[in-house]
């Protein structure tokens, strides 16, 4: 069953995350910019890299597990608990890094309080 909580934690991610994409000029100085270059090229091979390890049936937005799912350790799972929260993360510390204002910065931590709280979640439900 899904709670209320789980849903709240999904609301906010995907608030979160409009805010940090919607919000992003292009502010950044061409280090900046490189580097942002290189953050979504790590986003972008872990997350590739989730998909390749799991199966389509085993992704589900809520921290709560699906029936059916399995738990993966092998390909990138091996390296990182919770890859597609990390590429989702990389990804937005890459707008962070093209446009560093302090309300950006906040919310970024934020997505990663967000991000923390729901990996904690699953993982009580993974054990149970």
């Amino acid at each position: 069953m899904n709670s209320a909580t789980s849903w709240l934690l999904v609301t906010l991610q995907f608030a979160l995350i409009v805010l940090l994409i919607a919000g992003t000029e292009a502010r950044g100085t061409p280090l900046a910019n490189a580097i942002a270059f290189a953050l979504v090229a790590a986003a972008t091979f872990v997350g590739i890299a989730a998909l390749a390890s799991n199966r389509p049936g085993n992704f589900n937005v809520l921290p709560e597990v699906k029936a059916g799912a399995r738990l993966v350790t092998g390909g990138i799972y091996a390296y990182i608990r919770h890859p597609m929260y990390a590429a989702l993360l990389l990804l937005m510390l890459a707008a962070l890094v093209a446009d560093p204002r302090p309300w950006r910065i906040v919310a970024w931590v934020a997505l990663l309080a967000v991000l923390l709280a729901k990996a904690a979640r699953e993982e009580g439900f993974l054990r149970q």
